[in-house]
């Protein structure tokens, strides 16, 4: 297991200075008495609170609303057992006979708990910038990919793929008025959800900046219930 636990920590670019942490990070609850989901359930915090701190300092523009979906991405279950499989984590585990089996070396829970065992482990051993520097690494292709897509798609098409995604009408956009002179004319712009119940300004100097910033207000209010929910 020695051996184990070097390759492993070369894996994660991190040396432990109490290897029993990390052995108690891999051990699923198949396994022993003693496992990871204490381990897990700070864990879970950490990389909440590392990624929200990251997408703050990176995104300095961006909506609550935006951030929450970003944050969501990065933290997800998906993400989490993707970046376990890109450190080969299935192989560290210890897992119970019959977990181990059943094919839990690759099963997406597990994978994304042990994640986050992990951690919360390195957390105690080497403080909170160690945890940082693990939570970036992890974390970077997905933050660029989730970039370059939301970069990629505005707040128009992002609306328009949520609500067709949940079967709802596409909001309907209306210029309700036109101020300034004809060489800086303001266009002001409701976007109506009538599904939702539910409507939004904006205002540009474009009936297209207008109607973004309408449908990004609404992307927010969405997300606000959502996660009132």
């Amino acid at each position: 297991m020695v051996n184990k636990l070097e390759s492993l920590q070369k894996s994660l670019a991190y040396q432990f200075s109490n290897p029993d942490l990390a052995q108690l990070a891999l051990t699923h609850r198949s396994a022993n008495a003693e496992h990871n989901e204490r381990l897990e359930f700070l864990g879970d915090s950490l990389l909440g609170f590392i990624v929200a701190e990251m997408l703050f300092a990176l995104n300095p523009q961006a909506s609550e609303g935006e951030l929450s979906r970003m944050r969501s991405a990065l933290v997800n279950k998906n993400a989490l057992a993707a970046a376990a499989r890109g450190l080969e984590i299935g192989e560290y585990l210890q897992l119970g006979t019959g977990e181990a089996h059943s094919g839990g070396r690759d099963r997406d829970s597990i994978l994304a708990d042990t994640v986050e065992a992990l951690i919360a482990a390195i957390y105690l051993d080497g403080g909170i910038e160690a945890c940082r520097i693990f939570v970036k690494k992890i974390s970077a292709s997905k933050l660029a990919i989730d970039t370059a897509v939301t970069e990629q798609k505005d707040a128009k098409t992002r609306l328009q793929e949520f609500l067709q995604a949940q079967g709802k009408n596409l909001p309907k956009y209306e210029v309700v008025e036109i101020t300034g002179a004809a060489h800086e004319q303001v266009f002001h712009v409701s976007c109506r959800l009538e599904s939702f119940g539910t409507e939004s300004a904006g205002s540009g100097t474009s009936k297209r900046e207008a109607q973004q910033q309408a449908a990004m207000k609404i992307l927010d209010a969405i997300e606000a219930t959502t996660n009132k929910a």
